[in-house]
């Protein structure tokens, strides 16, 4: 996928998740499942994206992402949220929850 595929994405959906893993982060393989059934299950409408940050360096660069795992939340065309490293699945609920339910209605 390249960047300009993503910002038509960002622009166009409700809302969109990126998330950036390294192919040898075992982080990055444990919260990958459980990102991907919290947006299933709790934001549906949000549109998901997985990049292997060291295999597409220059989406890393251009989305300026320096570590994995990152995960970055677009909402209505701007950037709401950016999660790096130490990623609290409580917290990144809490915070996407209310605005989701707002931009929803």
């Amino acid at each position: 996928m390249t960047k300009q595929e993503i910002d038509e994405l960002i622009q166009t959906k409700l809302g969109v998740m990126i998330y950036f893993e390294g192919t040898n982060c075992s982080v990055c393989s444990v919260l990958k499942p459980k990102i991907d059934t919290m947006f299933k299950e709790n934001f549906s409408k949000i549109e998901r994206i997985y990049i292997k940050a060291d295999e597409e360096p220059q989406l890393s660069a251009d989305f300026v992402v320096f570590s994995v795992p990152t995960v970055l939340v677009y909402l209505d065309g701007k950037e709401f949220m950016r999660y790096s490293r130490n990623i609290s699945l409580v917290q990144m609920e809490n915070d996407l929850k209310r605005l989701y339910e707002m931009l929803e209605n």
